[in-house]
């Protein structure tokens, strides 16, 4: 997190990882090595020398990971670089095994069995040399093999060549003389004294356009060995890159407000400072936070430097893309519906230097940009910045990293700063900017708390109390749009028989199936099984089968009966699958021509629409009560953030929270749009039990096939991992193993432990020492997974 302060430098983490080895080769039986992978002679490939080399280590994605060193021959010496892809033997492979450069140095190989590099697969380094060092850093400290990193740093689109093609260019032979041409047939002649004129290597159809001749006086040249062919990999001329445009929003210009002034001047005063330093931009919705990274990124850019701008998924609407894409003439917009050609084609345009302005989510922390001089992250409290796969990076501890080892500035935004980011403002480690104004001075929207335990506000039945549903009534007749929040999507969160009580459940992860009235299907919202939707019990056959629970489906029947002459749109993971269907719908929202929106939290960030008269929140506690110590910070982030898409008008507007639980502080603080309130009694609570920011915790998750053997792994990591604190001397809490929340996924159960103490670095340490060289019999099929500064607990 930003507030540790035992984060190492770059450079010194690197000091910490264990010494290169030689590359895993056959050993001999009688000089068994720490990294023999078998014991049988060496092979006659194996070189032992007494004198400087020149060496390369190399990392791989797949195990074993290494490092390892190889000898660079003689003609790749000029050739290879760090951050380049190579081909190398590792045990008995028979072909290279493809990895990844990280340093080249000279070293003694007396007493080394050394393996030479067998290609190099790269023509030139697909990382610059902070970005491998970025890399190096991510490893270190999220404790994952660098080959992995690699792998996510550099999408697969890059690593695959998706749309491009090989294209064979010619040039003539060196040393070919007159004599020589003029000896050849007229085709033959005219093509080649053209391809000399131009003075520069050329396609056979160039030439035989050119030279008004067919392709074969051409491959004659060459089987003449005349020609000299260069075979490079180019994109494909016709990829499909799908216009991207906003949502018809018109652009505003006003003169900025004190404290957007205030703002900007501290932001370019950093950018000026030629040093690495983190803002906290502290605005409340509709405070003009991204009038202020748009002008901020305008200074840089007249200074011949670049931006990144780092965005929650949910939010990288056509409205934030068309506000970035009106300000500047080279913006490339990163986005999961991307094709991998589309993605590969808008890389190299990077790397290039072509782009001023990177949007997109948290992967696009790794853009290649060459003069990068600013790196924005709004809605930076989203949990969408955290990585929930290997490796499980969190997008804010990455830019907070590559922007101290650039020297550039790193800008937080949000209306709800995480808890980390707050502290870090107290701690020194980011500096405090404040916007607790709206832009033209307009209100707050007032929040109207309706508690769900008291019937008379509950009324007739259904997901809408009566405060709602005359305020939508009202809403509509004003000719004014509303918001509807329901933070889960589908028909039914259950199906279960009244008569036997069975509840129908996904068989590899033993949680209710949720029912989806569209295509009438049972679904798994883990592992995505889906089944048809039954109409009896499983069980007992009972044809009484019962839906329980709420989800954006069934909400948007009860809108529609209860508002037959409202327009109205559903938005979540279900009906937004094809490419450009946010853009429809928000344009359409737009335009007035829906007038009721309803929706998962996708519709809760990035929208700014001053039409917007109410937002209703349909149930604010469906997260708050999760076993997770960061279950309040959430409640609070959300309901906040929904009640910001109203009141961006001239016409004010009203905010309606339903709710089981109106006196929790998280809801209450919310309610008064007091954020300050709030991380003052939150952090109270984290005080408690040491938890982030004032502490560090990791969390190492074990999952295989068979409950006992599962668990048998979990009690051995926690024995070793005891061992290694003690042997520390550390101060770090192990807690566990235990079974999670969610007990098995995919078929695999699942055992957790989490380990606390005051400092990041110990922790990493005692799991480092604990688990060095730990490792599970793969006929088990059991893995461990080790998340950094875990934001999720279930």
């Amino acid at each position: 997190m930003l507030s540790d302060s035992s984060m190492p430098d770059l450079c010194e983490s690197i000091l910490h990882f264990p010494p290169f080895a030689a590359a895993p080769v056959p050993a001999d039986s009688s000089e068994p090595t720490q990294n023999e992978l078998f014991e049988t002679d060496p092979p006659p490939w194996e070189l032992t020398v007494g004198e400087d080399v020149q060496l390369a280590s190399i990392v791989f994605a797949r195990s074993p990971h290494g490092p390892y060193d190889y000898r660079i021959p003689d003609d790749l010496l000029d050739v290879l670089r760090p951050g380049m892809r190579v081909g190398v033997p590792l045990g008995h492979r028979k072909k290279p095994t493809p990895g990844w450069c990280v340093s080249i140095k000279t070293g003694n190989a007396a007493q080394q069995k050394l393996r030479d590099v067998s290609e190099v697969i790269d023509d030139e380094p697909l990382c610059d040399a902070a970005l491998v060092r970025l890399v190096m850093f991510i490893a270190h400290y999220y404790q994952v093999p660098a080959g992995q990193v690699f792998d996510t740093l550099i999408p697969a689109s890059v690593r695959d060549n998706a749309g491009t093609r090989k294209t064979t260019y010619f040039r003539p032979a060196p040393g070919l003389t007159e004599e020589q041409i003029a000896k050849l047939p007229s085709k033959q002649q005219s093509a080649m004294r053209f391809l000399i004129a131009q003075d520069r290597p050329m396609t056979a159809a160039e030439i035989a356009i050119m030279a008004e001749c067919t392709e074969d006086p051409i491959r004659r040249l060459r089987k003449k060995e005349l020609l000299v062919p260069e075979v490079r990999r180019e994109l494909s001329q016709n990829i499909r890159i799908r216009a991207q445009s906003n949502d018809g929003e018109t652009r505003k210009t006003h003169d900025l407000t004190a404290q957007q002034e205030n703002a900007l001047s501290r932001i370019n005063s950093a950018v000026d400072s030629g040093r690495g330093r983190t803002l906290l931009l502290h605005g409340v919705t509709g405070s003009g936070k991204t009038e202020v990274y748009i002008q901020a990124i305008e200074h840089v850019v007249k200074q011949a430097g670049s931006a990144i701008v780092l965005v929650p998924e949910i939010s990288l609407t056509p409205q934030t893309r068309g506000r970035f894409e009106d300000r500047f003439q080279n913006v490339a917009v990163l986005h999961s519906q991307m094709s991998a050609s589309e993605r590969h084609f808008h890389w190299q345009r990077i790397r290039r230097g072509e782009v001023q302005v990177v949007i997109g989510p948290r992967s696009a922390v790794f853009a290649p940009l060459p003069n990068l001089g600013l790196i924005v992250i709004d809605e930076e409290h989203d949990t969408s910045f955290k990585q929930d796969k290997q490796p499980r990076y969190h997008a804010r501890k990455v830019a907070h990293a590559r922007a101290m080892a650039l020297g550039i500035p790193l800008v937080l935004g949000s209306a709800t700063p995480s808890m980390e980011a707050w502290h870090a403002t107290h701690t020194g480690h980011a500096e405090l900017v404040t916007m607790s104004e709206r832009v033209g001075n307009r209100p707050m929207p007032d929040v109207q708390l309706v508690d769900l335990r008291v019937k008379e506000e509950r009324g007739k039945g259904g997901a809408i109390s009566r405060p709602l549903h005359a305020a939508v009534l009202e809403t509509l007749k004003e000719k004014g749009q509303a918001i509807l929040l329901l933070n889960r999507r589908g028909y039914a969160t259950t199906i279960q028989c009244p008569a036997c009580g069975t509840v129908c459940a996904c068989p590899d992860c033993d949680m209710p199936l949720t029912h989806h009235r569209d295509g009438g299907k049972a679904m798994c919202h883990y592992c995505d099984y889906t089944i048809p939707t039954p109409p009896w019990c499983p069980a007992c056959r009972f044809d009484g089968i019962r839906y329980g629970g709420l989800g954006t489906q069934r909400l948007e029947m009860e809108v529609k009966a209860r508002f037959p002459d409202a327009r109205i749109a559903r938005m979540d993971s279900d009906t937004m699958k094809r490419a450009g269907s946010h853009q429809r719908v928000l344009s359409e929202f737009r335009a007035g021509e829906i007038d009721v929106l309803l929706g998962t939290q996708m519709i809760a960030k990035g929208l700014d629409f001053p039409n917007v008269l109410l937002v209703g929140v349909i149930n604010a506690d469906s997260a708050l009560h999760f076993p997770d110590f960061r279950a309040a910070e959430r409640t609070f982030q959300l309901v906040t953030q929904v009640a910001g898409r109203t009141g961006r008008g001239d016409r004010g507007g009203r905010v309606i929270v339903q709710t089981f639980t109106p006196e929790h502080p998280a809801i209450q603080a919310a309610a008064r749009h007091d954020y300050l309130k709030f991380v003052e009694d939150e952090m109270v609570n984290r005080k408690k039990f040491n938890y982030p920011p004032l502490g560090s915790v990791a969390r190492i998750i074990i999952r295989g096939p068979l409950e006992d053997k599962t668990e048998s792994v979990a009690d051995a990591i926690v024995d070793r991992l005891e061992k290694a604190r003690d042997l520390l001397k550390a101060e770090v809490r192990i807690l566990g193993p235990a079974p999670p929340p969610i007990v098995k996924i995919s078929g695999k159960y699942r055992f957790h432990l989490l380990l606390q103490a005051t400092e990041a670095a110990v922790v990493g340490e005692v799991i480092r020492r604990g688990l060095a060289d730990f490792k599970v019999d793969p006929k088990e099929e059991i893995e461990f997974l080790v998340d950094i500064d875990p934001v999720n607990l279930m």
